[in-house]
C-alpha cells in the first residue's frame, strides 16, 4: 500500500499519534475539593445505634459552630440510603458520591462525619 492511500496510511494523521493517545485518556477520579468547608469529625463512645441519634449529633455540632443552620445533604451507610435521594445515581463511576457533589456545590460550609463514614452530614448557614 502506498503513503497516498487514506485508508492505510504510513504515518498516523495529525492528532491520531501516541501523544493523541495519552490525552485521551480519562483522568483519574479525584477527591472531592472540601476546600471553605470545615470538617468535623466525631467518633463517639459507644458509637451512635442509628441515624436518628447521629442526627442529633451532628445537628448538635452544626448549631455549636453555624448558629442557625441547614441540612443540605447526608448519608446513611447503614442503609446505604442518602439525600437527596438517588442524588448518586448520576455519578455511579465518580469517586465523589452525589450527596458530597450536592452538598459541595450548594454552598455547604460544614462536614459532620460521625462514626468514620457511617454517618455524613453537610450544613449550610443561615442567616435570619
Amino acid at each position: 500500500m502506498s503513503a497516498d492511500n487514506p485508508a492505510h496510511p504510513t504515518e498516523p494523521a495529525p492528532g491520531q499519534g501516541p501523544e493523541a493517545a495519552e490525552g485521551a485518556q480519562c483522568p483519574l477520579p479525584r477527591a472531592p475539593d472540601l476546600s471553605g468547608i470545615t470538617v468535623a469529625d466525631l467518633d463517639p463512645v459507644p458509637p451512635v445505634t442509628d441515624y436518628r441519634e447521629a442526627m442529633r449529633l451532628a445537628d448538635a455540632e452544626a448549631a455549636r459552630r453555624l448558629g442557625e443552620y441547614m441540612l443540605l445533604s447526608w448519608y446513611d451507610r447503614d442503609r446505604d440510603f442518602e439525600s437527596p435521594q438517588h442524588a448518586s445515581e448520576c455519578h455511579q463511576d465518580s469517586a465523589v458520591p452525589g450527596y458530597v457533589d450536592y452538598g459541595v456545590h450548594h454552598g455547604a460550609t460544614l462536614k459532620v462525619d460521625v462514626g468514620q463514614g457511617r454517618f455524613v452530614f453537610f450544613y449550610l448557614p443561615v442567616d435570619i
